[in-house]
């Protein structure tokens, strides 16, 4: 006789393979250009950091996502088991419906189907899958798409190796062609930093290039412009996303307007007008551009009377496509005034929700000039021999109206230890206040590892726009992923935005960052995830209290939440030690001025001091840090109450669980814990880790939470083995003397490693359980495979009764 621990009923697996998939097939999804996707994982994981521990929270993972055509997904179908009702798997598959924009959802147990639409909003069982041509003709019936213009949407995008799409830059694209298609003039697209809004560009560029849509209706490819405002943003796209439209590429530079090409790049700067010259985008007609994409759209392009908006006036005829990262702000409701809400918005919360962005750790960290201000002596002179004017100078001062040297040094003293001490060649931006700042910066920062820099002598590098073309080069190798040097990079304003550069795993604040707009696309410059380098979460260090004021803005999608508070010696040693419980909104140096960068150019007199300069320079004296905080960032991705770890996960505890009763009648059943675990492992809470941080590596997990959420006793796995087999002897009575001998065994291998040694038929396989026979040997002891599952059950049972 065999023996089996199978269920007779059938599971989610066998109802997708042998009930869901036959019947799609019968109704039309599998015949070309229609495509059933099946166990589609379209999320990677939220990366959760707690401590030293990282690891990714679980993956979204439909079904069956149903396609129109290969990059036109249209239905999302859940199944579950023939035991369920047809409709419990309805919530699930509305969800990742609303993930994916998509307008019908379907649940089915294999035997009845449950209908959501969404242009109804009605819920309806069903007998049979919908066809494709019928979904088709409800979506069309409500999007009313001609046939040509059909035809311009369902185009296929580009495939190339290494370039697959994620869902969210499916609707993008998709969203983008579709209003472009049916002549909306403007449009915009809202994408955080890192999550390829230039992917995205070229799709849809290739779309409408591949199909000869153009806004006249000839039989013609589209006239495009790819516009934006610096040559590092031009330069990347045209050379590599755009790589594939090959000779129809053309930057516009050098005042040359040449108009026998197709896709073509420009900055504002190269064909803007000025007092001196009409500018060279008038060598174009007004109607040449079909479509003109403005990257970076919020850095002004839309002010009315701005000399950009001045350019898109003139090719007023053409669909203007506008992309930024930021969302509608009051620095950037120019913008949006212009081009109206965007079509789509995927935001740096979901981002790093889906785990395709880096969480990160924030670092803030007080200088005592910075705490307290600094204030010149009676008639003390600057380093040019000019005299300093009375009063005090705070942080929004520093390097702007009075340049401390000594400041300087301290900040470069405190990053180089925090290097050494995690990693010193993590690569790192520095953000200065001008270019001179990041070139005293660099100086203090190349003296202080000096003995790297003898290795390696571009260890430390400014990139700006004074260092030209030996900047650029700088720039393409710490872009490099394969390149060892540059690690630390100074500038000002020219990383802020559009650098790809996904090994940054430090950004170093030295400045003041006034629009939460300049500071997202700062941030932005760390979010990429590398996996395969190791490369999942970065730092921000902040020495101007810039994140901590933006992290107080409720418009944040993103807060960090633990705070520790660290206060430092001049050399940057740790002194002291503290958690804070309260919220550090606050700012200490109040509210931060927002103000546009100078950028003096290369306007200098002959001993190197800036033209007109009203900056005052101090060589002398001494700054210390005088604390370092540092916030994490939780798996909730909102901002809490600041506690330690144990603390932490005690009041998730709470949260989940409200009582040790729910808590307790939850873990004692096998998939009430694994439920139980799971859950806490997405907040970032790791048993390992736990026992370590408590110095209790021998509780039981479930006394070890008890302990922490309610204050309950600590008991050992040792005591409660030990209590179990002197209260409850009765039960091992039931059994025979080896049965009884095999549950002993059990109850040993708990004590020293844990409940996961319960697992049935796992934990029969091993010494010394396996000692008394083979699995089938064991289960003919207890007289059957149900009842050895049961009498594990009320092992485990009994051993959490109390």
């Amino acid at each position: 006789m065999g023996y089996t621990f199978a269920s007779d009923t059938v599971n989610e697996a066998d109802t997708c393979r042998e009930y869901v998939l036959p019947r799609l097939r019968a109704a039309g999804w599998d015949d070309e250009p229609r495509r059933i996707s099946e166990q589609v994982t379209f999320t990677d994981g939220r990366i959760i950091s707690f401590g030293k521990t990282i690891r990714r929270g679980k993956q979204r993972r439909a079904d069956y996502l149903l396609r129109f055509t290969r990059d036109f997904p249209i239905a999302m179908v859940e199944a579950k088991a023939d035991y369920k009702k047809p409709g419990d798997g309805l919530q699930q598959a509305k969800k990742y419906a609303e993930m994916q924009g998509l307008k019908f959802a379907y649940a089915t147990n294999g035997k009845g189907i449950v209908e959501y639409d969404y242009l109804t909003g009605r819920e309806t069982e069903l007998d049979t899958f919908p066809s494709p041509a019928e979904l088709w003709a409800r979506l069309n019936g409500h999007e009313k798409l001609t046939d040509a213009q059909v035809k311009q949407l369902l185009e296929p995008s580009s495939i190339q190796a290494g370039r697959t799409l994620r869902y969210y830059q499916v609707i993008a694209i998709n969203r983008a062609v579709q209003a472009i298609v049916q002549g909306k003039k403007r449009v915009l697209i809202t994408m955080a930093t890192g999550t390829g809004k230039t992917e995205v560009a070229f799709q849809i560029c290739w779309k409408l290039w591949s199909s000869r849509w153009n806004r006249t209706g000839a039989h013609r490819r589209p006239r495009i412009l790819y516009l934006t405002d610096r040559n590092i943003l031009v330069d990347d796209p045209k050379d590599k996303e755009f790589a594939p439209f090959g000779d129809a590429r053309y930057k516009i530079r050098g005042g040359q307007a040449m108009s026998g090409r197709e896709m073509y790049f420009a900055i504002y700067q190269a064909i803007a007008g000025d007092e001196d010259a009409i500018g060279l985008f008038r060598e174009y007609p007004p109607d040449f551009f079909d479509l003109i994409i403005i990257d970076e759209c919020h850095r002004g392009s839309a002010a009315t009377g701005s000399h950009w908006r001045e350019i898109l006036d003139y090719f007023k005829m053409a669909v203007h496509l506008g992309m930024t990262a930021t969302p509608l702000r009051e620095d950037n409701k120019d913008t949006y005034a212009y081009f109206g809400a965007p079509i789509y918005t995927y935001s740096l919360r979901q981002g790093i929700d889906d785990g395709f962005l880096a969480p990160y750790r924030v670092h803030r960290i007080i200088s005592d000039v910075d705490a307290v201000g600094w204030q010149p002596s009676p008639g003390e002179i600057d380093r040019y021999g000019r005299e300093i004017p009375e009063g005090e100078y705070g942080t929004k001062d520093f390097e702007r109206v009075i340049a401390l040297r000594a400041r300087t040094d301290a900040i470069a003293r405190h990053l180089t230890n925090f290097l050494k001490k995690y990693d010193r060649f993590a690569k790192t931006i520095v953000f200065c206040v001008d270019q001179e700042h990041a070139l005293e910066m660099r100086r203090a920062l190349t003296n202080l590892n000096s003995d790297l820099m003898q290795q390696y002598p571009d260890y430390v590098c400014r990139v700006t726009a004074d260092e030209g073309g030996f900047g650029r080069m700088h720039l393409s190798d710490f872009q490099d992923v394969e390149t060892k040097t540059p690690v630390i990079l100074t500038t000002s304003q020219l990383l802020s935005t559009g650098v790809n550069a996904p090994m940054v795993k430090n950004i170093v604040l030295a400045r003041v960052v006034g629009s939460m707009t300049e500071f997202k696309q700062i941030i932005g410059r760390g979010t990429r995830v590398r996996d395969d380098l190791g490369k999942f979460t970065f730092s921000i260090l902040d020495y101007t209290g810039s994140a901590t004021h933006h992290f107080a803005d409720p418009d944040f999608d993103g807060y960090p939440a633990i705070t520790i508070q660290e206060t430092m010696g001049a050399d940057g040693e740790v002194l002291q030690e503290q958690t804070l419980d309260e919220n550090p909104a606050g700012s200490e140096e109040g509210d931060l001025i927002e103000y546009e960068p100078i950028d003096r150019g290369e306007e200098r007199t002959r001993d190197g001091r800036e033209a007109e300069s009203h900056k005052y320079y101090v060589d002398g004296g001494a700054v210390e840090i005088i604390a370092h905080l540092v916030y994490e960032l939780d798996a909730n991705g909102v901002r809490h109450r600041l506690v330690q770890y144990s603390d932490y996960s005690g009041e998730t505890v709470r949260t989940l669980y409200p009582t040790a009763a729910a808590l307790r009648e939850k873990w004692v059943d096998p998939e009430g814990r694994n439920e139980i675990i799971e859950r806490l492992a997405e907040r970032g809470i790791d048993f390992g880790e736990l026992a370590a941080v408590t110095g209790q590596p021998d509780a039981d997990p479930f006394d070890l939470l008890c302990h922490l959420a309610f204050n309950a006793p600590l008991r050992t796995r040792r005591e409660r083995a030990e209590r179990l087999r002197h209260d409850r002897a009765y039960f091992f009575d039931r059994y025979g003397a080896e049965a009884r001998a095999v549950l002993n065994d059990l109850l040993d291998k708990y004590t020293l490693h844990g409940v996961t040694q319960f697992r049935i038929p796992e934990a029969l396989k091993v010494p010394p359980v396996s000692d008394h026979g083979t699995v089938g040997e064991i289960i003919k002891l207890f007289g059957g495979a149900e009842v050895v599952r049961r009498a594990v059950a009320d092992l485990q049972r009994l051993l959490y009764a109390a």
